[in-house]
């Protein structure tokens, strides 16, 4: 049984994959000096990051997110540099005053 989306529905739908759409782009942005063939597998590389096993531990300062490393030392150290640009905006987790900290195990902070 085929069933079809409400109107509303889709259309939220919709605005989450644009604006999902949109902050890949933004991380792609912010890869592209780091990661030579952004072109070509800049998003490949963000999808990869998203889906990589991490560990998330807890303090008093904040929340530290470490992604295991990629498939190859070039592009852990691009999501790496990566995660330096993103600890520069000092996020918060919502609703908390705990700033994020991302980093890939194994490379610098």
């Amino acid at each position: 049984m085929v069933s079809k989306l409400s109107t509303e529905r889709k259309h939220l739908t919709n605005i989450l994959k644009m604006v999902a759409y949109q902050i890949e782009s933004d991380l792609l942005n912010q890869l592209r000096p780091h990661y030579a063939r952004v072109e070509d597998e800049g998003r490949t590389l963000i999808q990869a990051a998203f889906q990589s096993a991490a560990s998330i531990e807890p303090s008093d300062e904040g929340l530290r997110v470490t992604l295991s490393p990629l498939s190859s030392p070039h592009r852990s150290k691009a999501v790496a540099a990566l995660c330096d640009a993103l600890n520069t905006t000092q996020t918060c987790f919502p609703a908390t005053k705990l700033r994020i900290r991302y980093s890939v195990a194994g490379y610098p902070v």
